[in-house]
């Protein structure tokens, strides 16, 4: 599609200057975008790139816009603004709003208007689907299921029995929602704890392909409003996380984790079970996060990367700690003795 800089101004409320007749094809960043294409300035550091950049035009802040060799479109967060205008460009495919043959759907679940399901797919008994749901090929819907309007599961989606999505949710392909918790108890061996709750998903939340989501075993799991989850996230039993909370990739949440609204929790980070997270808590990547965090803020754990000769230095220097400050103690003691 071509859309000119006009149309787009005038679209999403940003000043232009510069032709308004430009047409614009695709979008692309400082260095790889060639004539049609829209860019975008998101961080100052990068205006060099501006004087041979081959963009028809760029999206950036006032301040950056003195002596901008392009035509600009002017945004106080350049980034809302390339969420907005890539809308335009998005070439997904969209829901055809039609029951395949191959589909497998129980006699029972209610279906809503305009929904869809894809080949292969399986709707169990009691299933709630309402308007515009879409349920892509090969996905499996346990008993008793409820998905909200609008909300979109991609291939091979696995909901377990009586998960409640709320509406606008996206689910992408091998996400598993409602899977037992892992809970066990010892008796000689490990037996079962049955996980007798659910997981409960609210409105406008999207699930990364391959992340997992444990029911309860006292409680529901559940995810407010608004969350964002990347892939391959874990979050355990009877957590519940906060309105409008993004977690990166490859994160594990153990069970029973209470995680507050607004907080931005980094790739590859471990929480351990039973702790509580406050709101607008920032967590950074790869940190393990092994108590409650009543404060709100930005908190890291581990070692910084070093050379690998330095850091096995820096090992031995570690197993040492607990005797140094053992000796420090002891000659702060003798110092102030006198």
């Amino acid at each position: 599609m071509k859309i000119s800089l006009g149309e787009i101004s005038d679209r999403f409320g940003l000043q232009l200057i510069g032709d308004a007749s430009i047409q614009i094809s695709g979008l692309a960043d400082l260095t790889d975008a060639q004539p049609g294409h829209l860019t975008f300035l998101f961080n100052s550091s990068y205006k060099k790139h501006l004087a041979k950049s081959a963009a028809s035009a760029v999206v950036l802040h006032e301040a950056d816009s003195v002596d901008c060799p392009l035509p600009v479109l002017l945004s106080d967060q350049p980034r809302l603004a390339w969420a907005n205008i890539a809308s335009l460009f998005d070439t997904a495919p969209q829901p055809d709003r039609s029951i395949q043959k191959t589909a497998v759907i129980d006699g029972s679940a209610r279906l809503g208007k305009h929904v869809s399901v894809g080949a292969h797919a399986v709707v169990s008994a009691g299933v709630v689907l309402a308007d515009g749901v879409s349920i892509g090929p090969g996905c499996v819907i346990g008993n008793d299921v409820s998905i909200g309007e609008n909300s979109r599961l991609h291939a091979n989606v696995s909901i377990y029995h009586e998960v409640q999505i709320g509406e606008r949710c996206i689910v992408h392909s091998g996400a598993v929602l409602g899977a037992d918790g892992f809970g066990y108890e010892f008796d000689g061996k490990l037996k079962k704890i049955p996980q007798l709750y659910s997981v409960h998903i609210g409105n406008d939340v999207e699930i990364g392909a391959g992340t997992t989501i444990d029911r309860g075993a006292l409680n529901h799991t559940c995810i407010a409003d608004g969350v964002k989850l990347d892939n391959q996230v874990q979050v355990g039993h009877g957590t519940n996380i906060g309105a409008h909370t993004a977690i990166s990739g490859c994160t594990a949440i153990a069970g029973s984790t209470r995680i507050g609204s607004y907080c931005l929790i980094g790739g590859a980070v471990g929480i351990i079970d039973n702790i509580e997270i406050v709101d607008q808590v920032e967590i950074t990547a790869m940190s393990l996060v092994s108590q409650s965090i009543l404060k709100k803020g930005r908190y890291s754990s581990g070692t910084g990367l070093m050379p690998g000769n330095r850091w096995k230095r820096s090992i031995v220097g570690f197993r040492k700690l607990d005797e140094m400050l053992k000796r420090i103690r002891l000659l702060e003691k003798r110092l102030d003795e006198g």
